[in-house]
């Protein structure tokens, strides 16, 4: 009897499993993980971001550099849950936003959201979602390192992730949004991530004006162990970033993840060859910078396109990039720590090879792109990197000036400058000796 009792219920609980696995709306625990264990790898990144940010400006600016990546976690993650999530994804109002059904995490519960993530409860993609906008705007503050007041920084963070993030994942990832109605493809935010940030980070670097002494009195790196450690958990990070917008622990995770590291891959090796034979000597700076580069330009394809495409793209990315960052001091602006010349350059890149390389043989949701027979995909690509990217420049410019005003100054004086940010915005100082 125990034997029979023991298959019957085995029987009915397979059975059980089977119907959930055939039922759409069921929650799959596989894929459940996946998200959340993507998730907390993406949050790292950020304080990964914060130290590869870290290590690469002077000794006296090291807390306030940090400090704009971790402080951008608590706000953001604050803005996201009140009205940002509800922004992005909430239900469409004319393609262009959403609604406020969602405020306050009104509506969103434990039950699958079949518009988004039809597997997993529907807490568990908005804190996913959560990770990414946290992650943009600290990306932005690599251009205002050294010299942007904590106070402006908090308030221009605020507005920009209301004003341009929220908008532009609607537009792009959002259910009824206009781009992704026109069929734009972006997998993890090359667009909505990179594109954005990139391109705001340019605007900012512009509008603040060049460090003091800048080029000439700027020192290297002063703790390069520190942004290569940064590194290390950005690259580890990156496979929740890339791999997790699959939204599903199953094959498409696996494209993305490989994808991801073979591009990584093909930058550091592209980059530092050229920078070997230009300069005599390859540096780990370079190295380290490249697989950023090589991340952030694969994260629109990553879903889309095949390993050797990504092999390409990886290898445009190191070259591109590269190049770049070399052209920055003949035109002059001081973008700090090179957040457009990788992010900007190469999300613009990534989204545009969608459209060159992109195979529904890796993603059956996804399209053909201009090597498979669909030109149109490219041009559409293309369009909207330069749209998006436009679009991020000009608001960000009077977010800037809206900052300038409230905080009356955006940028710390002349002494505060010179004796650093850590002393003179947190009271503090990264190093005793």
């Amino acid at each position: 009897m125990m034997r029979i009792a023991l298959t019957v219920c085995f029987t009915l609980i397979m059975t059980a499993t089977a119907f959930a696995a055939e039922g759409g709306s069921q929650i799959d625990k596989a894929d459940t993980a996946w998200i959340l264990v993507s998730a907390a790898m993406v949050l790292l990144m950020t304080h990964g971001l914060a130290m590869f940010y870290g290590g690469m400006v002077r000794k006296k600016n090291v807390l306030g550099t940090i400090m704009h990546s971790f402080i951008a976690i608590a706000i953001v993650s604050v803005q996201w849950v009140v009205i940002g999530y509800s922004l992005a994804f909430g239900p469409d109002i004319k393609g262009i936003i959403g609604g406020l059904d969602w405020a306050f995490l009104r509506n969103v519960g434990l039950e699958p959201n079949p518009d988004y993530a039809g597997t997993v409860p529907h807490l568990a993609f908005m804190i996913y979602q959560a990770m990414f906008a946290v992650i943009t705007p600290a990306l932005i503050s690599g251009a205002l390192a050294e010299r942007i007041k904590f106070s402006s920084f908090i308030l221009f963070t605020v507005l920009w992730s209301t004003v341009i993030y929220a908008p532009v994942a609607h537009w792009v990832w959002g259910k009824g949004g206009w781009l992704g109605s026109l069929g734009v493809l972006d997998f993890a935010g090359g667009i909505v991530v990179h594109v954005t940030s990139g391109l705001s980070a340019l605007a900012a670097a512009l509008y603040v004006g060049k460090r003091k002494g800048y080029p000439h009195e700027i020192t290297p790196p002063h703790n390069l162990p520190l942004t290569v450690i940064g590194t290390g958990i950005l690259w580890f990070g990156w496979f929740g970033f890339n791999g997790g917008s699959a939204l599903t622990s199953g094959a498409l995770s696996t494209v993305a993840f490989v994808t991801s590291h073979i591009a990584a891959v093909a930058a550091v090796v592209t980059w530092v060859t050229i920078e070997w034979l230009q300069h005599g000597k390859p540096t780990v700076f370079g190295a380290a910078t490249a697989s950023v580069a090589g991340l952030a330009t694969i994260t629109p394809a990553a879903g889309y396109v095949s390993p050797m495409s990504a092999l390409i793209i990886g290898i445009l990315a190191g070259s591109v990039c590269y190049t770049a960052l070399n052209l920055k001091p003949r035109l002059g602006y001081d973008d700090s720590l090179d957040a457009f010349g990788v992010h900007g350059v190469g999300g613009f890149i990534g989204t545009v090879c969608v459209g060159i390389f992109a195979s529904l043989a890796f993603n059956e949701h996804g399209a053909n792109g201009l090597i498979n027979g669909n030109t149109k995909q490219f041009f559409i690509q293309t369009a909207a990197a330069a749209g998006v990217g436009i679009f991020s420049f000009v608001v960000t410019l009077i977010l800037l000036k809206v900052v300038d005003i409230v905080t009356n100054g955006i940028r710390v004086n002349h002494e505060n400058e010179t004796e650093g940010l850590d002393v003179t915005q947190h009271g503090e100082s990264g190093y005793y000796f």
